[in-house]
């Protein structure tokens, strides 16, 4: 069935000849590859106008898949956490700075929001939560504080301590 086809036994499989890596190990550390012998059962046989054969394929040099994989250029992509979910309460920190800045509190929790912003940037999201938290509970005081302050001014002004 095969006519004109002449069959040469097959080599035994060696590192390839460019791998450096590989002709520089010493015999005793290569991987020893089965080399059959003409008498055993099965004679794996190549036929010359055939490049492999279908009983074993032909196992590259791993040096030489490392260099191909370095030489290559690759595209890393960073997938980050969402640091959208990190409220800053910007806006809620700048009306506290500008109508309720009491003792300054307003103005602090102008200052951690804006920390916020620049961590979200540089995706520390821990340090995010972290200063969100602390602009909340500075912009909570200086609300509540104001707002009380407000409503004694408008209750000694309608009562005012002249009356007692």
């Amino acid at each position: 069935p095969f006519e004109g086809v002449a069959w040469t036994p097959r080599p035994p499989q060696g590192p390839p000849q460019d791998c450096f890596a590989c002709i520089a190990k010493p015999p005793a550390l290569r991987q020893a590859s089965p080399v059959l012998s003409p008498s055993s059962d099965v004679y794996l046989m190549e036929s010359k106008s055939c490049k492999g054969d279908s009983l074993r394929p032909a196992v590259p040099c791993k040096h030489s898949v490392e260099k191909k994989t370095m030489t290559n250029p690759t595209t890393v992509i960073e997938i980050y956490p969402d640091t959208t979910e990190v409220n800053d309460y910007y806006l809620w920190s700048i009306f506290n700075f500008v109508y309720l800045n009491f003792c300054c509190l307003g103005f602090i929790a102008l200052a951690y929001s804006l920390k916020v912003r620049d961590k979200k940037l540089l995706n520390d999201l821990n340090g995010a939560v972290e200063d969100a938290k602390t602009a909340r509970l500075f912009n909570i005081t200086s609300s509540a504080l104001a707002t009380f302050c407000i409503i004694l001014i408008f209750i000694f002004l309608r009562y005012p301590l002249t009356d007692y």
